[in-house]
């Protein structure tokens, strides 16, 4: 069983072009769930979700005001977590279209085959295309900084696309409990990443590419509030190694 949670922000435009390529992919998601966590959008992004018409499961769920992708994370895994078996999968993924779905098959089966953590990697064997140069910067400043300060063996650190084991998202909510996901924004993801590592989940990456030209509108990411999220868990993690 995979069960998706998405977080979206003002995404009207791609929010129906995401749920039509889930649609006509029920291998992905038959016996699961679309959980959309709209983090306060102001636009038609929930209107969009719900007039979706099909077979795929969609829920929205609705965060007001907008608090940023960790609390959209937080919120999402929460609610899925009341239901979901152990072995079920929790699949991540952008909003905005730039998850290459088609590599989805292969990192369902990697967990499946007993990974806890699959990464969709975008550097070295993967691939970042038509990526701003600074989004390309701060990609990889971010991986090498978090690999040096929490020892992470992982190549891609702050994609939002990911699959979980349930029965790992339960273990990290059970042992940190409202400080499992502290980062409000886009450092979240290496956040969790670290704190599931140290917990001793088996994490695995598949190459793939991230392809910015699939996407309507603008990023939502907002350089200066990220890096000083990244800021703040390096000092954490600096703080619990002394």
């Amino acid at each position: 069983m995979a069960i998706f949670v998405i977080p979206a922000f003002n995404e009207e435009a791609n929010v129906p072009r995401l749920l039509a390529d889930l649609e006509v992919r029920p291998e992905l998601w038959a016996g699961g769930a679309i959980v959309l966590v709209d983090d306060g959008s102001s636009d038609g992004t929930v209107a969009a979700a719900l007039a979706h018409e099909g077979d795929l499961p969609v829920e929205v769920l609705r965060q007001v005001p907008n608090q940023g992708a960790g609390r959209a994370f937080d919120r999402g895994f929460r609610h899925v977590l009341r239901t979901a078996p152990d072995d079920a999968l929790i699949v991540t993924l952008e909003s905005d279209t730039t998850s290459d779905l088609d590599a989805l098959t292969e990192m369902l089966a990697t967990a499946r085959s007993g990974a806890d953590v699959v990464l969709a990697s975008h550097h070295d064997d993967g691939e970042l295309v038509n990526v701003t140069a600074h989004r390309r910067f701060l990609s990889k400043a971010a991986a090498y900084a978090i690999r040096r300060i929490s020892r992470l063996d992982a190549k891609t650190v702050s994609s939002f696309f990911r699959v979980y084991r349930a029965s790992v998202l339960r273990t990290a909510y059970t042992r940190h409990g409202d400080d499992f996901i502290r980062e409000p924004g886009f450092a979240c993801k290496a956040e969790i990443l670290i704190k599931l590592d140290k917990q001793g989940a088996r994490i695995a990456e598949v190459p793939v590419s991230l392809d910015w030209s699939k996407r309507e509108g603008e990023s939502k990411l907002r350089v200066l509030p990220t890096v000083g999220g990244y800021a703040r868990l390096m000092m954490r993690q600096a703080r619990e190694r002394a």
